[in-house]
């Protein structure tokens, strides 16, 4: 871990910036990973002159401290969901660009998310990012800042560029609820914005908890999360956020004793823990919500199946099963396909 000096004046950047790109069209091999493993931990320096106040602050995140004497004022968001949570926060007026949608984007959001300039559909090269002269990268998945694409965070901060990789990839054992609600305040906190962010978490368990009492003395119901896969199925482990989000809507993961966060099972152990409901995660690049219902429908040994035997399914775009706002709408969403007479 290290600490980050104050960023460069914006015409210093600039030339550290394209002094960078060059760098990486001649020498990506030497670029190196910049992420570790600890969890994200926030502290406060002592108050000093400055140009905002309640700064600097210092953030420990997966392994890489940074100090920050401002607000970022330049940002990018790689994957959407980090884009979701800046936009939930009211910091549209600091995002420079975005990347990798994989999904529609939430409706009271989507005007401000269609104004920001998209600057790939999937992961940008680390020119691209550098085109856009942030200075802070928000990535979402750990592939934000691949090594092997050359968009290490060492490699970020060789060009004066901050980097911020959600919580969920610096490599803890189990993703719960906790983990949206502490991102959302260290994002918070890096953008000077505290009050907002507790109320957005006031706002998020708010939404749980209602869901949640709707669904209360009901009968836990046995579902299978299929995020893909035809010869085995690959679905989400008892470590994963998933696992959770289905207990508090009233069910239980048939796989929560999977030692992961995501796992391949067999069709044959799907058969034997004879799900009632399956949640089908849904996002781009692993076939339609209707592919893999029809796939589902279409095995014969599928077909005693309690949930495909009654065609009980639940659709949850896979941003809402990540560590960002839209979990706690995956609660509702879940709660309602699994308890449906809890909401007549």
């Amino acid at each position: 871990m290290y600490d980050r000096p104050p960023l460069p004046t914006p015409a210093r950047r600039r030339h550290a910036v394209r002094a960078a790109a060059a760098a990486v069209a001649l020498c990506a091999a030497l670029l190196t990973a910049g992420c570790g493993s600890s969890q994200d931990t926030t502290e406060d320096a002592k108050p000093t002159a400055g140009p905002a106040a309640g700064f600097p602050v210092t953030i420990d995140n997966c392994g890489v401290r940074t100090t920050y004497d401002k607000p970022p004022s330049r940002v990018v968001t790689i994957h959407q969901h980090p884009a979701e949570l800046m936009l939930a926060l009211g910091l549209e007026d600091r995002m420079v660009g975005t990347a990798f949608p994989d999904s529609a984007v939430l409706p009271e959001l989507r005007k401000d998310y269609e104004a920001i300039p998209e600057l790939a559909e999937r992961e940008p090269s680390f020119e691209t990012v550098l085109e856009a002269e942030p200075d802070l990268v928000y990535g979402g998945y750990g592939s934000a800042f691949a090594e092997n694409e050359g968009r290490s965070r060492t490699a970020f901060a060789d060009a004066g560029i901050d980097t911020h990789l959600n919580r969920e990839y610096c490599g803890k054992k189990r993703v719960t609820m906790q983990d949206t609600y502490d991102e959302i305040r260290t994002i918070g906190r890096i953008f000077g914005v505290p009050d907002r962010a507790d109320k957005l978490v006031a706002d998020l368990t708010g939404r749980v908890d209602k869901a949640a009492t709707k669904v209360e003395g009901e009968p836990a119901v046995p579902v299978f999360v299929y995020d893909s896969g035809d010869k085995t199925a690959f679905t989400a482990g008892g470590k994963s956020l998933g696992t959770e989000l289905i207990r508090l809507a009233g069910g239980r993961n048939v796989f929560d004793d999977l030692d992961d966060v995501f796992g391949d099972v067999s069709w044959e152990q799907v058969v034997e823990r004879r799900p009632e409901v399956i949640a089908i995660y849904d996002y781009a690049g692993a076939g339609s919500v209707e592919q893999k219902k029809k796939f589902l429908l279409s095995q014969p040994a599928l077909e005693d199946v309690p949930a495909v035997r009654n065609k009980r399914f639940v659709v949850l775009p896979l941003t809402a099963t990540l560590v960002g706002i839209r979990s706690a709408y995956a609660v509702e969403e879940l709660a309602r396909g699994i308890h449906p007479q809890s909401f007549a």
